[in-house]
């Protein structure tokens, strides 16, 4: 691993998205919203995978960078529309992410990699998109999952169990594993849902 490589593209990625307006609290501290989901990302890929390598742990950091310069407003508020936005976010996180790492002096076969993942290429066959993926479905379960169920009262329960399921149908066995073993926090008024999409 190269540190010197890797602790530049950690700042660059961090003082990117240190500028986002966009702001949440957490522990008591205000954070930038994207500065905190990088974070959480981060510190969950070194609980899921401390063997993971620098590529998938600068994919999982940037994954999404500066996302606050593509708002989901920009695009019809339909099915297609947010599509096309998701489309064009994978996208514009990999290039703006590849610009990051080329400055931080990565050779562009170690760039191509990170933006295979980031723009969640050949999922399921590419090792370092499925990394992204668990450890996005983990983060999402242990830190937005409750916030994003209070944020939309109107689901049934039925929707939500298809929302469970679909997330989880993205993660590996090895993240199945991981998320009921204990090793993530379940958002306690959830889980008799969760227990229920699962069976």
């Amino acid at each position: 691993m190269s540190q010197e490589k890797f602790n530049t593209a950690v700042e660059l990625i961090n003082s990117a998205n240190s500028k986002d307006p966009n702001h949440e609290t957490c522990d008591g501290k205000d954070w930038p919203k994207e500065l905190l989901y990088s974070h959480r990302m981060l510190e969950m890929i070194e609980r899921y995978a401390p063997d993971a390598d620098e590529a998938q742990k600068l994919s999982v950091q940037a994954q999404h960078i500066e996302r606050w310069k593509s708002p989901r407003s920009d695009y019809p508020m339909n099915r297609k529309g947010y599509y096309q936005w998701r489309t064009k976010l994978y996208s514009f996180h990999a290039e703006t992410a590849a610009a990051l790492l080329q400055q931080a002096g990565y050779d562009s076969d170690f760039i191509e990699r990170v933006k295979l993942a980031i723009g969640k290429k050949s999922l399921k066959s590419n090792r370092d998109t499925q990394m992204l993926e668990d450890v996005t479905a983990l983060v999402f379960i242990e830190h937005y999952m409750q916030a994003f169920a209070e944020k939309h009262p109107e689901y049934s329960e039925e929707k939500w169990i298809d929302i469970i399921r679909k997330t989880w149908r993205k993660m590996t066995e090895r993240a199945h594993q991981f998320a009921l073993g204990g090793h993530i926090k379940l958002p306690e008024p959830l889980v008799p849902l969760i227990q229920k999409a699962l069976s």
